[in-house]
């Protein structure tokens, strides 16, 4: 049995998704949506993708393109490529759809797919999380999720560079 096809087919092109989640919500599914550019994967990824997963059925999970890497962290990001950092989060049990977006914030995946449930680390103040104002006008929640303490992918690219 080839165990990388159910991983690849998570990973889907935004009409695609919108049409899962469409399909969950007729099922009365609870849908969680959470983004990053999840560069070098660590347990601070792990804990935000469980945690947010935990907050209902289905979770969906935008990924910042190689671009929207570049634009937001510079030119020497992402280490990983899209379709690495794409394969690595799907692989996560946890993750049942995945999108990548080219723009700097995901404000238009939300727009689209209207998540019941949006998720960001604890580094983002509640005010600040992009597409929060949307989510509440549709009655849905914004949750924000401590940060596990020593785990950052800046942090790790530091500490590789010094080695």
């Amino acid at each position: 049995m080839n165990r990388i096809e159910p991983v690849m087919a998570k990973i889907a092109p935004l009409d695609i998704v919108e049409r899962w989640v469409s399909g969950w919500k007729k099922f009365r599914l609870k849908v969680v949506f959470t983004n990053g550019c999840f560069d070098i994967l660590h347990a601070g990824h792990i804990h935000l993708l469980a945690e947010a997963a935990s907050f209902g059925d289905k979770l969906v999970v935008g990924i910042n393109s190689d671009l929207s890497v570049r634009k937001i962290k510079g030119p020497g990001r992402p280490v990983n490529d899209e379709r690495s950092r794409g394969m690595v989060i799907a692989s996560v049990q946890v993750t049942d759809a995945l999108l990548f977006f080219d723009d700097e914030t995901p404000y238009e995946i939300i727009k689209r797919i209207q998540p019941d449930v949006l998720v960001k680390g604890g580094d983002y103040a509640e005010n600040a999380i992009v597409g929060a104002d949307l989510v509440r006008s549709w009655g849905g929640e914004v949750r924000i999720v401590k940060l596990l303490d020593g785990f950052s992918t800046t942090g790790m690219i530091g500490k590789m560079k010094t080695l």
